[in-house]
């Protein structure tokens, strides 16, 4: 069934666009599986041999188409870049490249938002609104502006018609991944269906500035005893769902260290302390920060962080806690058996893995490390392997582990950029105790036994009524037990042919048997005269059956062999 069946009249326009950009960077191959082969223009090439720029490897083609393909792609791509569990590095890198930049639209045209979404007109809203846009963003634009009270703030507007431009391409998105999961096996082991859906809920998330205002509120309150960490103020009062309100934050931009030297900034320093602010987003709040490209840390006169831009967001539930702390176990007690365990159970499809050849692969993954100083161990490459082993494996993480994972490593990078000498594992190593800690403290245990409690209170309330429509179907015959005895047919085969083999044996045994009874005791007249006769017929029967037993015993052995 085509792509295009599920598809309306006004995603036609839409269609030939994507037909288009795709053929052009060599991957009109996909458009007979997406249904889409009637809009190429274009012959069908393979990646790498666009009738364009031939220089560009394949990773930087489907960049350079996503960012042609514009806002929902361009996100689609950035989510991919934190997905080291289904790309090889050289995807994830070209991924990481993209911009969420766009064309500026019409000042004009935010000011009437703005005053459509507050009810009121922007001069008697704020003291000064700049009339140039300080950023032009793929879903918002932002502005600089002072409140009546004088506070400096930013405000980010929603683009027009961009709600609807996304849901067009999310639509497109998801008759596209169910298509592939029909035609392609390893997209329906991948669960593309499952991985558009979860992109779009992401992106619809972003759309909401109120949303994305709870959780700036809410990385302030995990952060207000931290005088090292500045989350920008949420305005309330001028915040919609298409208009946000937040405290202006100045500084220079993490990834400026030229900058920072000329401010005398500690850069060691504020490599632990930029690293322990985001572990203890991971480790001790379970909500962390989901895009912290360098261009979202800011790094303020006073030396404190300032974070901004919270539409995507991670979140570590104590499962997933247990699942690390599993791992962390397994790994300092070298139980390769455990850690296999651990990390079969953090596959959200369940697909039938060789577990042997999972270990050996940890195993020799892992063990290199032993003994090492831990200031000489770097996760990123640690992590980047373990990705590889995954992706061989074809296992496949649940995105908000992935996420967490991509943030680990991103922190890595930052803090090596403001120190090269700097290791992450020996911040990352007290979290890893209190992750230990709280796995086995006697809080964590009562809440389990708590729980426990409870599920074994309901089964005891459920089975019973559960057994009784058991038995109600039973009566009523809509009951019915199905087998599949496939993998027993090979030795049903084998044991019918035995059975037929020993029947065989039986009858020539008997056949032989009889006859001599029946010569030695049946002795009509004249019988001497048969004698040879009835021999040789006896003789040719119990030869010919015996000859087919073996026979048959031969060819078997030999399609066995085979």
């Amino acid at each position: 069934m085509a792509l295009l069946a599920t598809a309306k009249d006004t995603h036609l326009h839409r269609y030939r666009q994507i037909a288009e950009v795709l053929t052009r960077h060599g991957f009109g191959f996909l458009l007979g599986s997406l249904g889409l082969d009637r809009f190429s223009p274009f012959h069908h090439e393979l990646p790498g041999q666009s009738s364009g720029n031939q220089s560009l490897t394949p990773p930087q083609h489907i960049r350079v188409a996503l960012e042609e393909l514009g806002t929902t792609f361009i996100k689609l791509g950035q989510l991919l870049s934190t997905r080291p569990d289904l790309l090889p590095p050289e995807y994830l890198l070209e991924f990481a490249k993209l911009q969420d930049e766009a064309p500026p639209f019409d000042s004009d045209v935010a000011r009437e938002i703005i005053e459509t979404e507050l009810g009121q007109s922007v001069e008697t809203l704020f003291l000064n609104f700049d009339a140039e846009p300080l950023a032009a963003a793929s879903i918002g634009q932002v502005y600089g502006a002072r409140l009546r009270d004088g506070t400096e703030v930013i405000i980010k507007v929603r683009r027009p018609n961009v709600v609807e431009q996304l849901e067009e391409d999310l639509e497109i998105l998801h008759n596209a991944a169910a298509a592939l999961n029909r035609r392609w096996e390893l997209a329906k082991r991948y669960d593309l269906l499952g991985l558009a859906q979860e992109f779009a809920l992401s992106l619809r998330a972003e759309l909401d500035y109120i949303r994305e205002g709870q959780n700036a509120e809410r990385f302030a309150a995990n952060f207000a005893n931290d005088a090292t960490v500045h989350i920008p103020r949420i305005f309330w009062e001028t915040t919609t769902s298409r208009v946000l309100t937040q405290e202006r934050i100045r500084g220079v931009k993490v990834s400026e260290i030229s900058a920072l030297d000329e401010f005398g900034i500690d850069r060691p320093e504020l490599a632990r302390r930029g690293t322990r602010a985001i572990l203890k987003m991971v480790f001790e709040d379970g909500f962390f920060h989901g895009d912290l490209h360098p261009g979202n840390f800011f790094i303020q006169p006073d030396s404190r962080f300032g974070l901004i831009d919270f539409g995507m967001v991670g979140t570590v539930n104590d499962k997933t806690q247990d699942y690390l702390a599993n791992l962390i176990l397994a790994l300092t007690r070298q139980d390769f058996d455990r850690l296999a365990e651990a990390v079969l159970e953090l596959d959200a499809t369940k697909q039938r893995v060789d577990r042997a050849e999972l270990r050996r692969d940890l195993e020799h993954l892992v063990r290199p490390y032993f003994g090492l100083p831990i200031g000489q161990i770097n996760l990123t490459p640690l992590f980047n392997d373990a990705f590889a082993i995954i992706r061989r494996h074809r296992l496949n993480l649940p995105p908000h582990l992935a996420l967490l994972v991509k943030t680990i490593i991103i922190a890595e990078g930052i803090g090596t950029r403001l120190d090269p000498n700097f290791h992450l594992i020996e911040v990352i190593e007290p979290y890893a105790d209190q992750l230990m800690m709280r796995l086995f403290s006697p809080r964590r245990m009562i809440k389990k036994l708590g729980q426990a409690g409870v599920d074994v209170a309901r089964l005891g309330v459920e089975i019973p009524q559960q057994l009784r429509q058991l038995l109600t179907e039973i009566e009523r015959g809509g009951f019915e037990v199905g087998m599949k005895p496939n993998a027993f047919e090979p030795l049903l085969v084998r044991l019918e042919r035995l059975a037929n083999r020993i029947v065989l044996g039986v009858i020539a045994s008997a056949f032989i048997v009889g006859l001599a009874i029946l010569l030695s005791v049946f002795r009509p007249p004249g019988w001497e005269r048969w004698l040879g006769t009835l021999f040789a017929i006896g003789f040719f029967f119990a030869v010919l059956l015996g000859a087919y037993l073996a026979w048959s015993i031969l060819r078997s052995g030999g399609s066995k062999s085979d």
